[in-house]
Formats: C-alpha cells, structure tokens, sequence
C-alpha cells in the first residue's frame, strides 16, 4: 500500500516530545521527516528515562521512521543550510520558546522567502501571542494551566499527575493535524503567510480536552472537583479491587448496563430502587453504589469477575501493566506491538517490542519502517540528495564555530 503521506517532506526543528510527536505522526504515514539536531548532544530526549547506553527507547519510539541531520542553527552555515532544506520542504515543525527562531532570523517571513508555499507549524506553552507567550512552560505547567491537573487525584490531596507527558502528545496531535489541514488547503487555493502558521499551544491543546468544564462554570457557576478513580457525574465507574490483589476497571453507569450489572452482583436491591433509575441519582448515591461493587469484587478472582461481567454485557476490563501489553492477543492481532532489534548506543538488544502505529489501515498496524535514529545518522546522505553538497562542504557546515 502506498502510504498516505507518500511525497511529503516535513522539516522538524524540534525538541523533546511535543514536535518530535507531530513528527513521529506525519512521519509514521508516508512523510519524509528530517530531524535537525544540535552537534554532539542531539535532542536532549535521547537522554530521558536512559536505563542504559547513550541513546534511551523514549528517543526510538518518539523518533521513528525519521531523518536525522546534525546542524548547528547559532552558525550562519547552519542557518544558511535550514533554509536551503526549508525550500525543499512541505512544511517546518518547531518547538522553541516564541522568538527564537526569529532570533536566529529564521522566522515566518525568513522562511516564506525561502519557500513561498511552506507550512509552518509552531508549538509552545502558551502560543505565539498574547501576554504570556514569552513565557517557557512544560507540559506540567500547561496541563496546569488548562484545567486538566485540577481534576486529577483524589479530593482530600494534591492534584496529581498521570504517568506520561500528556499535554506534549495532545498538543503534537493537534499539531500534526493543523499540518495535515494546511497541506489540504494549500492544494487548492494559494493561502497567504498568515495562514500557513498553525500556532499550537499547550494549555490550549489540555484545555480542549476539558469538554465542558467552562460552559458548565458559566451556565451555572459549577466547579469539578477531583474524584479520584470516577468520573465526574457518572455512576457507577470506576476502579475496584478483587481477591487476588487485581484492580478492574467497570463502566456500568448506562441505565440498561446498571440493571444487568446488579443482577451480576446479586444486589436486586438497588436495581428496583427508583432513586437509581437515573444517572443523577446514582451519582448522588455513588458512595453506596461503590461499597457495593467492591463487596463483590472483593469475593472473586479477577478473571472470574471479569468474565460474569462480559457474559453479562457489562463494560469492564482489566488493568494493564507493561508487561500485560506485551502478551495480549488483541494487540498481537492488529500488529500493534512490533519488535525490533534496537542499539542503545553501548549494545544491541535483541527483539524489543514498540508501539505500532495509529489509526490502522487495512486491519492491521501500517509496519514502522525504522526506529528512531542515531545523532547525524542521515547528515550526509541528505545534504547531498537534497542540496546537492560535497563532502568539503559538508565538512565545513559541521566545523563552523558559533560568532
């Protein structure tokens, strides 16, 4: 199958998790992606979560099906070099704090000379304007920011954190999207500069996941609060414990789901109470409703709980660790663990399992064609199929020295 993204060309400036995951998307059907990263150190991502080696599995995971050209942007080579691929290009991705690519005089309007018909598509805590745009900010601080970390954890503690850099993969989805948009209306009708800037933000990008947090403020002055393993105004769901040590998570708060889920627990009591004939009702009474659940569970195995539950119809599913993953046949089936011999910089590791990419297309998995790549791995290679390059003038834009 041709790949969807067969033909485009994406120039990725940037950093960390938020561009590199827009990359990643772009990259993963079809696009060619080259990845710009600064001499000697590379994306500083090919260090995080390092267990081992020079070069960490969140950097092959993130980077995968990418390009990867070492430039140095402080040189005037360097920057001379970007705007040369730039021209060749469909669209640039950068993350850098609002103002720096215009301090290296690489900004929209540099780049626009350079490619009249470029995407670029910019992600940063807070977007390219308004008064907080100058300000740097992780995902942590934007995830705050957006409401979203008021809602995590339980009431009686501090807002927690879920275990992975949200705000940075919702804001690369949104990124890869408005690229993908911009590519489509740029087919049929010449756009002008201002629009061929999708400006990303993160706080925005939490914020539009809030659903209807503020009109609920404003139509009548409610304020969600956290509550732990449930889900605001719905009930009964949430997480339950079982005999041998196991958490599974239930859905049963449908109206017809709530009448099969008790029968299930034996509780005929609360089925024909009318006061949980609705969904208000059972969230009022979600305390009773949740002691009653983890009585039942509390008396089975999880497999045994989880299997009355299916053959009763009831939304449930287990509660899947790492290694959970690996072994389930429904992932298998769709080809949505690939595995792959992968170096670490110090050794090669035989066989290990990856992500496999989102959405399918033609029932399984479309196949990652290669893992993130080593610092400069494709500098060459690049800067002579694109730019048409010589070795000494390769060598030279690698030995300039910052002013």
């Amino acid at each position: 199958m041709k790949a969807p993204l067969a033909g485009i060309r994406v120039l990725e400036l940037g950093n960390y998790i938020a561009a590199p995951t827009a990359g990643r998307l772009l990259a993963d059907f079809g696009a060619e992606v080259i990845k710009v990263e600064r001499p000697r150190t590379g994306d500083e991502l090919r260090n995080w979560r390092l267990y081992a080696g020079t070069t960490s599995m969140l950097f092959r995971t993130i980077n995968r099906n990418k390009k990867s050209v070492v430039l140095d942007l402080r040189t005037p080579l360097g920057r001379r070099t970007v705007l040369d691929l730039a021209a060749r290009c469909d669209v640039v991705l950068e993350n850098f704090r609002p103002g720096t690519l215009e301090k290296w005089d690489l900004g929209p309007e540099v780049l626009n000379e350079a490619n009249p018909n470029l995407v670029l598509t910019r992600i940063s805590a807070f977007g390219q304007t308004g008064p907080m745009s100058r300000r740097p900010g992780f995902a942590a601080v934007a995830e705050a920011h957006g409401g979203f970390r008021d809602l995590v954890g339980h009431p009686d503690r501090a807002p927690a954190r879920v275990g992975v850099s949200i705000g940075d993969s919702i804001a690369g989805l949104y990124a890869a999207f408005g690229s993908i948009m911009a590519l489509y209306q740029r087919k049929s009708e010449t756009v002008p500069l201002a629009d061929r800037i999708i400006d990303v933000a993160l706080n925005e990008s939490m914020l539009s996941m809030m659903e209807s947090l503020i009109p609920d403020y404003e139509a009548y002055g409610v304020l969600r609060e956290r509550v732990g393993g449930r889900m605001e105004g719905i009930a009964p769901t949430n997480a339950y414990l079982c005999a041998d040590g196991a958490s599974i998570v239930i859905a049963g708060n449908g109206d017809r789901i709530f009448e099969r889920f008790m029968n299930v627990i034996g509780r005929a009591d609360l089925l024909t109470d009318p006061g949980l004939r609705t969904n208000a009702g059972r969230w009022n009474r979600r305390d009773e409703l949740d002691e009653a659940i983890g009585r039942w569970t509390a008396g089975l195995p999880s497999v045994e709980a989880l299997q009355a539950l299916e053959d009763a119809g009831v939304p449930s599913g287990p509660i899947y660790t790492a290694e959970d993953i690996t072994r389930d046949e429904q992932y298998a089936a769709r080809g949505m663990i690939q595995h792959f011999d992968v170096s670490n910089g110090e050794e090669v590791l035989p066989q290990v399992g990856f992500p496999g990419i989102v959405p399918v297309i033609g029932g399984r998995s479309l196949p990652i064609r290669s893992l993130g790549p080593d610092l400069g791995e494709h500098t060459k290679s690049v800067l002579q199929d694109l730019l048409g390059l010589d070795d000494e003038q390769i060598t030279a834009i690698g030995e300039e020295v910052p002013a």
